[in-house]
């Protein structure tokens, strides 16, 4: 990708000169000119850094050739080649030159390069002592290759450019909500989706392309997951919220034409039939693992983090599915594993925002949506290679929800948005404290005039900002780069991580001073949501995992050392609270249920009282008493428990005024006198389409 690529700016043909010059430094070097283990940093490279001079990596790359490959990927539009014909004729001038010099046994330095010129005393300079045999194949080799793969890419890319037709989108739906997931039935027109129109409760849907109006078909609290080709459908009943970004319920089945469903596994988060529509291939969480199954109960793949969107290939043999590394966090990348558990990874790499997927017609090609230029959504095309091409890409998220047989398209257009709500010490009422366009809580001083939060939409940017804000609504501060997890007892220091760098441990300041980096031992990654400082302000609780094994609660000391766990695998990273005295942790275990884990070591003790699926969220400053709800539950009702007797009294109900598209309430975050909190949501308004023409 071209820098004016990355930026979003108006192409032309010399982008892609500089993806030839990609190509030939490839080709020369054996090597990216840039590579990264993240697309920010790849991105950053292309941006902002000059690749390695090929000479460096091959000493026998011709001089000339290294001057054309800089050309081509000169970051200054004006000073790169213009045309692709200027690049032909500089490397037909170095052919000639070659040949000539190959000829007359003339080669020199210049033509050759620098670590092939004739050092003193090394002879007389013959072909012989120069140049083999071997690379002066390879260097003809790679000029005529060069040649013959620009001359094709031009030649396609003007057949492309002068017939495809510009795609058609169809708007299916008009009504305010969200749409969760949709598919398309054997027949390729009618449309099945489940949404939650206008702040009600999720539901089952169809349409057709012909009629603005859509039919319920009866089925509350459900979700679509996958069609059969016989017309039957896979559905989630009692479809609730699960660890923030996806859902969860009981599988279920159900004739297209209508009746009872017939209930198949609990706790399933997404389904999809094979092929013959005999099986279902399904993904759950077993003891704090997220695991794929086919057929139910053989384990194809697990992960710590969690897995979404798997789609059986249209021969059977394989499931595509997008890989998460973080519980609560979209970044992901393409997988595919067959159905003997053979995994591996089609897309290069871990991108933000990826959701949704689905198989092109022809099944050489996984399609799927998920941000690698700017901060929407895309639709992007990866084949069983691993290379990459972008489909469309328009204002706003697309979600890919299917593909028919025919070639028609489904994508939601999503609009999302992250708010705040603040009440402060005294103050009434509530106020909305949204900053930019993604903003999340991650902390509130004790006092309750302090917030601490992140920007992680486009404003943000891909290594996401922190700011802090006092609940008084004087302005916010920009601290710096990175993600927030939580304020120091003092207020001086800010624990942050980076979503693109998975195991960087750093303090910011709030006031003047400097950055200070922290150890993070033998964590392979640590997630971006919460943190808590211990009362002493000398260690903290963050919650990472090691190399092959699941999420859990460790204890870092600031000065270094090893973290030291205090729960065991598959512990909710994203939901637990420190005790007011640092002695307790409240989390949930990887059996779903709560407990007090004792600091720094002991046997657990069941939390008295604790709902199935509640989740800690703060201590009260009553040692027996911690405030508790139930994150698929909306409007979010927040009761404080008293962990000895078991006993619960609601404290408060918390709903932003406006519920239309509020999928989700969460981080809680309460003072533990009650007197003042914040609390984030989380809105998606989508518009379903039919687009037909997307190649």
């Amino acid at each position: 990708m071209s820098p004016e690529q990355a930026r979003g700016e108006n192409l032309d043909a010399r982008t892609d000169v500089f993806s030839f010059g990609l190509v030939l430094y490839e080709m020369a070097t054996g090597q990216r000119a840039f590579d990264g283990s993240t697309s920010a940093v790849i991105f950053n490279a292309i941006l902002e850094r000059a690749p390695l001079a090929p000479s460096k990596l091959n000493p026998g790359v011709p001089a000339r050739l290294e001057e054309i490959i800089d050309k081509a990927l000169d970051k200054d539009l004006d000073m790169r080649y213009q045309t692709a014909a200027e690049t032909r004729n500089d490397l037909k001038r170095l052919k000639r030159m070659l040949d000539s010099a190959r000829a007359t046994g003339a080669i020199t330095a210049s033509t050759v390069g620098p670590a092939a010129a004739p050092q003193p005393g090394e002879g007389d300079g013959k072909v012989a002592g120069l140049l083999t045999t071997s690379r002066r194949k390879w260097v003809t080799a790679a000029v005529i290759f060069g040649m013959l793969a620009l001359a094709t890419a031009t030649f396609f890319l003007g057949q492309h450019t002068a017939k495809s037709p510009s795609p058609l989108y169809h708007l299916l739906t008009f009504r305010r909500g969200t749409i969760r997931t949709a598919r398309l039935a054997p027949d390729g027109q009618t449309v099945i989706y489940s949404a939650a129109w206008e702040g009600t409760p999720v539901e089952i849907f169809t349409t057709r392309p012909e009629s603005p109006e859509s039919r319920s078909l009866g089925l509350a609290d459900a979700e679509i997951l996958a069609v059969s080709p016989t017309g039957e459908i896979a559905v989630l009943l009692n479809s609730r919220q699960a660890k923030s970004m996806s859902h969860t319920g009981t599988l279920a089945r159900v004739p297209l034409v209508g009746g009872a469903p017939r209930e198949v596994l609990d706790n399933v988060q997404w389904a999809d039939w094979s092929p013959d529509g005999t099986a279902l291939a399904v993904v759950r969480e077993v003891g704090g693992r997220n695991r794929l199954e086919y057929p139910i109960g053989k384990v194809l793949y697990e992960t710590g983090g969690w897995i979404s969107n798997p789609r059986f290939s249209p021969r059977g043999d394989s499931i595509a599915f997008v890989d998460h590394p973080l519980q609560g966090d979209t970044i992901g990348a393409v997988a595919l594993v067959d159905v003997a558990g053979k995994e591996r990874m089609l897309s290069r790499v871990q991108t933000g925002g990826a959701m949704g997927l689905a198989w092109s017609v022809r099944g050489d090609e996984v399609w799927f949506t998920a941000v690698q230029v700017g901060i929407d959504r895309a639709l992007w095309a990866v084949n069983l290679s691993g290379q990459e091409r972008m489909v469309v890409r328009v204002p706003g998220d697309l979600t890919l929800q299917d593909i028919g047989h025919g070639g028609p398209v489904l994508l939601t257009r999503d609009n999302w948005r992250r708010g705040m709500t603040v009440l402060a010490p005294g103050a009434q009422p509530e106020r909305d404290f949204t900053w930019l366009d993604w903003s999340y809580p991650a902390d509130i001083s004790v006092d309750g005039k302090s917030l601490l939060f992140v920007e992680q939409g486009e404003a943000g940017g891909p290594s996401y900002a922190v700011y802090l804000r006092r609940t008084d609504g004087s302005p916010a501060v920009r601290l710096g780069d990175g993600s927030a997890l939580a304020l120091s007892p003092d207020g001086k220091w800010v624990l942050c991580t980076r979503p693109d760098e998975l195991t960087d441990l750093f303090l910011l300041p709030t006031k003047a001073g400097e950055s200070r980096a922290l150890p993070h031992g033998a964590l392979s990654q640590i997630n971006t949501a919460r943190a808590a400082w211990f009362p002493d302000g000398k260690r903290f609780l963050l919650s990472g995992s090691e190399a092959g094994h699941g999420a859990r609660l460790y204890v870092q000391d600031l000065d270094g050392g090893s973290p030291q766990p205090i729960t065991p695998e598959g512990t909710d990273s994203l939901t637990f609270s420190l005790s007011s005295d640092g002695q307790a942790v409240a989390a949930v275990g990887p059996d779903g249920k709560g407990y007090l884990y004792p600091i720094p070591a002991g046997e657990p003790r069941p939390i008295r009282g604790l709902a199935d699926g509640e989740v800690p969220v703060g201590w009260s400053t009553d040692a027996n008493v911690i405030y508790v709800y139930l994150p698929s539950e909306l409007p979010a009702k927040v009761y404080r428990l008293n962990i000895d007797t078991g006993q619960r009294t609601l404290w408060k109900q918390l709903m932003p005024p406006d519920p239309a598209g509020v999928e989700y309430v969460g981080p809680i975050l309460p003072t533990p006198d009650g007197k003042a909190y914040v609390y984030g949501y989380r809105r998606m308004l989508s518009d379903l389409y039919v687009v037909d023409g997307l190649k």
